[in-house]
């Protein structure tokens, strides 16, 4: 099967409008990655989901189990599937960014944590996605790996688990549950510095952890960590005082943002936030996220740091957000677009024309990223970016449509598009551009027969899933 063929599968498979017969006749496909990408949809129709959940070639159930779109109660049901290798990627979940994954029905996570292979029981408590009240049911767990990832859901354990969990007899568990209250104990905060010694966690308990008046001196005479204790909420104010003229700028910039400097004394630290620092959001803006007058002040203040982290606070008030789609400061405006429930939409716009980091590429799946009347601004943009926003105005006119269709800059996501003639797919399905191609292949306005007889063409053959043998 050459790449060509490859390509327009892969569009049938993507294409929302496929029925079920296509969608089963690409599950028998030779290449995996076709088989697999079919588990992969968003959306499956029940008869798939069925041929998937029994489908000989176990990768292709491995993908359903890690199918983030996937109604938990369906990927549950691989927990009876023979192949262990099926169970671990069930256990793992998908892999999501920035999205939330339905949890696994609990008679499903107690079935895989009584898992008789060790890796599938650990994976499952090890990543992320595994609900919190499952994860607090773990504290008295006679492994200790249980045991510290019940520390994961503390604020829905009981008061006396969380005791327990810090008079744990494993050292790793005490710590993993002394992280979660060093902020407010100091002798918790002593031993963690003590225990962590140069690893990486010890600038996470040094920045957090409540200090001791000697543990404080010590650090900042050795010098090693000054960065992270430097916004400690906790450290003394003479020590404040002589971290403020530091050299290091680094240190001088946690400084100047720690929450009980007036705006004058921020300005008398020689700080400097540049355009391309990567800075965490301040956790003393975080708090009050939902506070829009002290969000008000925030968004008004000259340092760069206090106004990012108002940019992703959802309570800023409507005034501040306007004041912030005009900040001089490309990631306040980038931090706004990405985050705010509503950013402005010419913000949007403007950011995803003009701005040049790789987050940009995606404000067009924000909500209230315009579309109404792109089509004149933009349809005749010298830029193609513009050009290919022009096809989400839906007062899109016929003609400009069809010439998108043919420039060579847009007409892949014209192709794509299901206001397309049936004609013109048909030609873009059988012209030499490849992506293009592809694209048309993924139209929901392709009909059912064009996608069978594209499988005919390709020699995809219509296989009886269920005759085969489930591999193990």
């Amino acid at each position: 099967m050459g790449d060509q063929w490859t390509g327009l599968l892969y569009g049938l498979v993507w294409n929302r409008a496929a029925p079920a017969d296509v969608l089963l006749r690409l599950l028998g496909h030779e290449d995996e990655r076709v088989r697999q990408a079919v588990a992969q949809r968003a959306v499956l129709p029940q008869e798939v989901i069925e041929a998937v959940l029994v489908h000989p070639d176990r990768r292709v159930r491995a993908a359903f189990a890690e199918n983030a779109h996937a109604d938990p109660d369906q990927r549950a049901r691989l927990v009876d599937d023979p192949a262990p290798a099926v169970h671990l990627a069930l256990a793992i979940g998908p892999m999501t960014y920035r999205q939330r994954v339905a949890p696994l029905p609990d008679w499903a996570y107690e079935r895989l944590l009584n898992h008789p292979r060790a890796l599938v029981r650990q994976e499952l408590v090890a990543w992320g996605g595994t609900a919190a009240h499952v994860l607090a049911g773990l504290a008295d767990h006679e492994e200790p790996l249980f045991r510290k990832a019940a520390c994961r859901a503390w604020d829905v354990l009981a008061d006396e688990a969380r005791e327990r969990l810090l008079h744990d007899e494993e050292p790793d568990v005490r710590q993993t549950a002394a992280l979660q209250v060093c902020h407010e104990d100091e002798e918790r905060t002593t031993w963690l510095a003590g225990r962590l010694g140069d690893g990486w966690q010890v600038a996470e308990v040094l920045a957090r952890g409540r200090l001791t008046r000697e543990l404080a001196e010590r650090v900042v005479a050795e010098g090693e960590w000054l960065a992270a204790i430097a916004g400690n909420p906790s450290l003394p104010s003479d020590l404040v005082a002589r971290l403020a003229v530091d050299p290091d700028p680094r240190v001088r910039l946690q400084v100047s943002a720690r929450p009980e400097l007036s705006e004058s004394q921020r300005a008398a630290i020689d700080y400097t936030v540049g355009a391309e620092d990567r800075l965490s959001t301040l956790g003393w803006v975080w708090e009050r996220r939902e506070d829009t007058a002290f969000l008000r002040r925030c968004a008004r203040s000259p340092h760069a740091w206090l106004r990012r982290s108002a940019a992703v606070c959802p309570g800023l008030p409507a005034d501040a957000v306007q004041l912030l789609a005009r900040d001089e400061d490309f990631a306040v405006r980038l931090l706004l677009a990405e985050f705010h429930p509503e950013p402005p939409p010419e913000l949007l716009l403007d950011l995803y024309l003009n701005g040049t980091h790789r987050a940009v590429g995606m404000l067009v799946t924000r909500p209230g990223f315009p579309a109404a009347g792109l089509a004149a601004r933009l349809g005749d943009s010298p830029d193609p970016r513009g050009r290919r926003l022009a096809l989400r105005d839906p007062g899109l006119e016929p003609e400009l449509l069809d010439r998108l269709s043919r420039d060579p800059e847009t007409r892949a996501d014209a192709g794509r598009d299901p206001r397309l003639p049936v004609a013109r797919i048909r030609a873009l399905l059988a012209g030499p551009d490849r992506a293009a191609a592809a694209a048309a292949a993924a139209n929901p306005a392709l009909p059912a027969g064009d996608m069978r007889r594209l499988l005919d063409r390709a020699g995809v053959p219509e296989i009886p899933v269920n005759d085969r043998t489930i591999d193990c």
